[in-house]
């Protein structure tokens, strides 16, 4: 699964929601992006901040899924960004293996309208996007 092509859905689909998922560990990025395909979802990926920026301008996902920490541009500036250009148009959701305490974690959950630990409760997730 690339940036610019859809996941591809082996479920019955149950929610028309587009989502960008953006983690630098590729095992976290694909098992998130798999899950969302599999409840219906059309999912892009990005493994970066910069990258997801291009896909953010070129899917208008309704909810982005962010690290907080990646290398370069990560889950915190991304989501200034975001909030910058988008307002609250996207849902911003936080995912994170990091403690809520650590100054960064704690601003970015600031921004963000939802946040997870790692490893995400997809079930969970799945039920906060149904709820739209």
């Amino acid at each position: 699964m690339t940036a610019d092509q859809p996941a591809v859905s082996t479920g019955d689909a149950t929610l028309d929601t587009r989502v960008l998922v953006i983690d630098d560990d590729p095992d976290a990025r694909s098992t998130l992006a798999e899950a969302l395909a599999d409840a219906g979802c059309d999912v892009r990926t990005a493994a970066d901040g910069v990258a997801a920026l291009a896909v953010l301008a070129e899917h208008a996902p309704h909810c982005v899924l962010l690290d907080v920490q990646m290398p370069g541009l990560d889950g915190l500036a991304l989501a200034r960004r975001v909030r910058e250009q988008h307002g609250h148009d996207v849902v911003l959701v936080a995912i994170t293996g990091q403690s809520p305490r650590e100054e960064r974690v704690d601003a970015t959950f600031q921004l963000v309208d939802h946040w997870f630990t790692k490893p995400v409760d997809i079930p969970a997730l799945l039920k906060l996007l149904r709820a739209g």
